[in-house]
């Protein structure tokens, strides 16, 4: 008997690529390429962290932020792993999608035991181009700060 979700494959195809997108993007980061990193965003894609008062915009700017964040983590002996989960994807006017999740951030100190960092929610929105999904805009709240 087959089992029916009341999903639309081609629903189910986007959710799968979304995910896709963010497991490359995500490890991209905690490699610190910053570059690399960069690349999966539009060239003027913005990323709007709490911990700064405006939106780090375009690749250049992006990619410096994670190299020099990079470049600490080292100094200080710490890896940090970013886990995305409860993934929700809506899909929005001329295709770009609304994605919305919780991120982990989990810092483990070489010879130590991992810990939570952060917990955050991510809002993302991706758009396509030549084919492959871009995040445009990210702005990112903690749950430990008032928004």
């Amino acid at each position: 008997m087959a089992v029916t979700t009341g999903i639309s494959s081609s629903v189910e195809s986007v959710y799968a690529e979304v995910q896709q997108f963010y497991a490359r993007h995500m490890h991209l980061l905690d490699a610190g390429d910053g570059e690399g990193w960069a690349l999966t965003f539009t060239e003027d894609g913005s990323f709007a962290p709490p911990s700064l008062p405006e939106p780090v915009v375009g690749r250049d700017a992006l990619a410096e932020g994670v190299n020099k964040a990079a470049a600490a983590l080292t100094e200080a002996g710490e890896v940090h792993r970013h886990l995305l989960s409860m993934v929700a994807v809506e899909h929005g006017a001329d295709g770009e999608l609304s994605v919305r999740s919780y991120a982990q951030i989990i810092a483990t100190p070489r010879g130590g035991s991992p810990r939570l960092h952060l917990m955050c929610v991510c809002d993302d929105v991706l758009v396509r181009v030549d084919g492959e999904l871009k995040v445009r805009e990210r702005r990112v709240t903690r749950d430990d700060r008032q928004p």
